[in-house]
């Protein structure tokens, strides 16, 4: 007997309320940084594993960091 399992991915929208930012805030980051790729894409919506949270936290942390310093 095979046993499936099932991964769930989240989309833009489920990425913002993870992260707690607006879409719009991590749209940047998702289409800048190559290491944060889809797992799979239906129709026009992209789907992004569980890992591409702590990704993006990552980014977002590191683009408010450099936004800091230069002022």
């Amino acid at each position: 007997m095979t046993t499936t399992q099932t991964v769930k991915l989240n989309t833009v929208g489920v990425l913002a309320q993870k992260v707690d930012q607006p879409v719009h805030r991590i749209q940047y980051p998702l289409r800048t940084r190559k290491h944060i790729q889809p797992a799979a894409i239906a129709g026009r919506s992209r789907l992004y594993p569980d890992k591409a949270v702590a990704q993006l936290r990552h980014e977002l942390n590191a683009i408010d960091a450099r936004a800091s310093h230069a002022s």
